[in-house]
């Protein structure tokens, strides 16, 4: 029998007929986004599929005797009802329940719905929150159901405390090419009527997915915190390794990865699951570093609980700084600590002094000491910026109180000189450290390198640098720390025609949205249109490279950033090697996003083709094409494989590539329609 829930071509030239009726319920393709499969799809077909997924739990309420039931609801994005098993409407969807209370005396949950496994490397038996099984459903109507779960409360559960009902729910419409949609809802009570005042708030979903994460996602289906949290608590822990799965354990520890003692030490954090399949975060490195809580602990989230981060705990502390050893002492300058009753008498939210033993202090990340004076850059001003001569650049330098500084007081302070803007070419980086002043914080730099005599169009110079300084000066914790300043670019016309400022293609706001503040080499450079003068098409790590590690790597910005953050997933190595000779690969770089979001990084949809005429090709040694086209650079940045390569080659004449013909913005492939989820 055919599938009568997948339509006949018949069946979409009667949708379409029909299409106007459901566009006035707004279920048209125009409520989807670019990064939507259905915003291509045929309108016909979204009407009739109607994607989407709305998982609303409308109350929950456990008896005395323990029965537990939920009534839920399932509807389109736009409210309009579906059929759970798939009948009356596409998609079956899957719709999982989990049970838990905070006891009064906690704060954290316990799960009624749990199940029992046993290790088959340690035989250890662990009893863990799971998901309600052997639970029955009814429909009242359409898109309405109750759920009556298996198991029951415990005799005698306590009906004044804290209860949640988790549920998380899938929507299978890969048959129709759009994918599968997944929502999570928790409804929060308590079972004899009183008002709730125990909560479990600490880190909210927005903030992970506002900061790196592209949705949240575990387990596939899992998408929210408050859902996370409701198995993720002490109970938890993995048979296999012995690690506590505990939110603020697993989480502390995910997330410092790499940097955690243990790791360091040579022992691998890993987490065994379903199927025994092993989760090692060993290479996970936290872009905005670990010392910066406030990351994740957002003030600013509305979290009832933001600020639990300054309430020291011996799991969540000890997950981080897991070489200390609380019942002997041990990295705790030898003293045991039993219990956290006496946590906070030493470490208290703030102390009087930066990297003290309190909270905020011991987290500080020297990069935001408040005893730093600051560096400040200007360019005022470019003469001879005409091609053939060798500009003379004037630049004011002092510290945020407006202070100046003398150049030969920096660690680094440097003139970058690039050109032309339409794309890089070559570049030119001087000390500038002796430069002349009238003692006011300004000064000025003739370059010795010119600008070429046959340059065309627009240039620009770019001014980076920082100071040492050191803070807690004469004290047990003094340290020094670069005081950089932000990077100043100037452009300006070479022959006199119209300055044409390099486009904007990514902005350094969405990189610090993971990255916090993003600052390379020494932290000196950390701004975007700064960075494009170097990573130029032209560019390798040649200067660098052992010749016995030849040929050399391109690290035009295209290439590179697109390498570096499909890292893991990459099918060939990409590794650097800086000016010391120092090797950087980053083919284990684990993206905490969604690479298909192409506007995770991109601005003004700067990913879309075609690319502007008359870019020159990129030089890459390394690659199986080189030199290869501006377009087929930085699609190969990820798509690395040997028949991503043939496919650019044979896209590309001596004409130019002809990419674009099927990648264009309205193209069947455009950039954004291939990349749709």
């Amino acid at each position: 029998m055919r599938d009568l829930r997948r339509p006949s071509k018949v069946a979409l030239g009667l949708l379409t007929l029909l299409g106007a009726a459901f566009l006035i319920a707004g279920t048209s393709t125009s409520r989807f986004a670019a990064h939507d499969k259905a915003y291509y799809a045929d309108p016909a077909l979204v009407n009739f599929v109607r994607p989407g997924l709305v998982l609303k739990i409308v109350s929950a309420e456990i008896a005395a005797d323990g029965s537990t039931r939920v009534q839920f609801k399932l509807t389109d994005p736009r409210g309009l009802p579906l059929d759970r098993e798939g009948i009356t409407t596409p998609g079956s969807v899957s719709v999982s329940f989990v049970a838990a209370t905070i006891p009064n005396d906690k704060t954290q949950y316990t799960a009624y719905t749990t199940r029992v496994v046993t290790s088959p490397i340690t035989r250890v038996t662990a009893t863990q929150p799971g998901t309600d099984s052997g639970g029955t459903f009814e429909k009242l109507a359409e898109g309405e159901y109750i759920y009556r779960f298996a198991t029951r409360a415990p005799s005698g559960f306590d009906r004044a405390a804290t209860h949640s009902i988790g549920a998380y729910a899938s929507r299978n419409l890969s048959e129709f090419d759009l994918g599968t949609q997944y929502d999570n809802d928790v409804f929060t009570f308590v079972p004899n009527g009183s008002k709730v005042t125990v909560v479990r708030d600490v880190v909210r979903t927005a903030t992970c997915n506002k900061r790196c994460h592209d949705p949240l996602a575990a387990h596939g289906s899992r998408r929210k915190v408050e859902l996370c949290v409701l198995c993720h608590q002490p109970q938890n822990m993995d048979p296999d390794t012995g690690n506590s799965v505990d939110f603020p354990v697993l989480i502390h520890k995910i997330h410092r990865g790499s940097d955690l003692p243990s790791v360091k030490a040579g022992k691998p954090f890993q987490i065994i699951g379903f199927s025994q399949n092993v989760f090692d975060f060993s290479d996970v490195v936290f872009p905005a570093g670990v010392r910066n809580c406030q990351v994740c602990h957002d003030p600013d989230s509305g979290a009832a609980q933001a600020n639990a981060w300054l309430k020291p705990t011996r799991a969540a502390c000890g997950a981080c700084h897991d070489d200390v050893n609380f019942a002997t002492g041990q990295g705790h300058v030898d003293l045991p600590q039993v219990s956290e009753a006496l946590c906070s008498n030493c470490h208290i939210p703030q102390g009087e002094l930066e990297f003290d033993a309190s909270i905020k202090g011991a987290h500080l990340d020297p990069r935001f000491s408040a005893d730093l004076p600051g560096t400040v850059f200007e360019i005022l001003e470019v003469a001879d910026g005409v091609a053939g001569k060798r500009p003379t650049v004037a630049f004011s330098l002092k510290d945020k109180a407006g202070k100046p500084i003398p150049p030969s007081t920096m660690g680094r302070l440097a003139l970058a000189l690039g050109g032309p803007t339409l794309e890089y070419a070559a570049y030119s980086y001087e000390d500038v450290r002796q430069a002349q002043g009238s003692g006011d914080g300004r000064y000025h730099w003739t370059f010795q390198a010119a600008i070429p005599p046959t340059a065309k169009g627009s240039y620009s110079v770019g001014i980076e640098g920082f100071r040492n300084i050191k803070v807690l000066e004469g004290t047990k914790k003094e340290q020094t720390v670069r005081d950089p300043g932000v990077n100043k670019i100037v452009y300006f016309s070479v022959d006199g025609t119209k300055i044409a400022p390099r486009r904007a293609i990514v902005s350094i706001d969405k990189c610090n949205a993971c990255h916090l503040q993003l600052e390379m080499h020494s932290r000196s450079r950390n701004r975007i249109e700064h960075c494009v003068q170097c990573h130029n098409p032209n560019q390798t790590d040649a200067g660098g490279r052992p010749a016995s590690q030849a040929p050399a790597q391109g690290i035009n910005l295209r290439v590179m950033i697109h390498s570096i953050h499909t890292g893991e997933n990459l099918t060939r190595e990409f590794a650097v090697y800086g000016g010391s000779g120092t090797k950087y690969d980053f083919s284990d770089v684990i993206f905490p996003g969604d690479r298909r979001n192409c506007d995770k990084c991109h601005i003004n949809d700067s990913q879309q083709l075609p690319l502007p005429e008359g870019l020159p090709m990129v030089n890459n040694p390394r690659a199986p094409v080189n030199p290869i086209g501006p377009t087929a650079a930085a699609c190969t940045g990820c798509h690395t494989s040997t028949a991503a390569y043939a496919h650019a080659q044979a896209m590309t004449t001596p004409v130019g590539e002809s990419c674009a013909v099927c990648h264009g913005r309205n193209a069947d492939f455009s950039v954004n329609r291939v990349h749709a989820r």
